[in-house]
């Protein structure tokens, strides 16, 4: 008889988050508790705290084990001490998950040299150290997975320097994963279409709401929800993807 597919669990794996304090994060977080995962769930600056906790005590309530840790990510200092919180309480890491962001969307001619540092430190910088990190401290087997956006295959303006500081992760994603051939670690990103949270609607209108609706093909944006699931596939039976970005977003940008 063939010998059976291996089982691929999160039991007793130990998954990093970044930005596990609300939304993506915090769901993936919750999602991958119920497997049984142990959780470090990080969050950015002290707003983020309270959230932080409710994300740990919700993750210990769905079956896994959770620490809560603060850490500025474009602070690659931090990033490394961040790995060092989730090895003192859980002696590993398997995977790392990044959901941390910033989005600004205004014309090229309009972006200031602040904001344009701001962002390619936030969305460039800390994804390349966490990767970095995740490559080093990982346990063979294991799993990285960045969140980027569907704006990586849209024709359109005003997110320039928003799309334009998360398409460096899909090169830095191709290259590590080659780097690790051997160690069998897979990494990918998925690229969400625009997400209802309080993330999104802060940079647009209410006809631009309307457009980023009618362009998915059920009329609404992506919910948290529809993204989820997918992280955790690539945690664990879609271990076979390797050095790929993921457009789940309803039809909002192909490629």
């Amino acid at each position: 008889m063939p010998t059976p597919a291996p089982t691929r669990t999160l039991k007793d794996k130990v998954v990093v988050i970044g930005g596990a304090s609300r939304n993506l994060g915090s769901l993936i977080a919750r999602q991958v508790a119920s497997d049984g995962a142990q959780v470090v769930v990080h969050y950015n600056s002290p707003s983020s705290k309270e959230g932080a906790q409710q994300t740990a005590e919700q993750v210990k309530a769905a079956g896994g084990d959770a620490v809560v840790h603060e850490a500025d990510l474009t602070d690659v200092s931090e990033v490394e001490g961040l790995f060092d919180v989730a090895v003192a309480a859980f002696g590993k890491v398997d995977c790392m998950v990044n959901t941390a962001g910033m989005v600004i969307k205004k014309p090229m001619t309009e972006t200031s040299e602040e904001e344009f540092d701001k962002m390619f430190a936030v969305n460039t910088k800390a994804a390349y150290f966490m990767m970095r990190e995740a490559a080093k401290r990982l346990e063979d087997g294991g799993k990285i997975v960045t969140i980027v956006t569907s704006l990586l295959a849209a024709y359109t303006g005003l997110y320039s320097v928003y799309a334009g500081s998360k398409a460096p992760v899909e090169h830095f994603t191709r290259a590590l994963s080659k780097e690790l051939f051997g160690r069998n670690i897979s990494v990918n990103n998925i690229a969400p279409g625009p997400m209802d949270t309080g993330f999104f609607y802060p940079a647009e209108s209410d006809d631009s709401i309307a457009y980023h609706k009618s362009s998915a093909m059920n009329g609404e944006l992506t919910k948290i929800e529809d993204i989820a699931p997918y992280v955790k596939f690539l945690l664990t039976d879609g271990w076979w993807l390797n050095g790929q970005t993921l457009f789940v977003n309803g039809g909002y940008t192909t490629r």
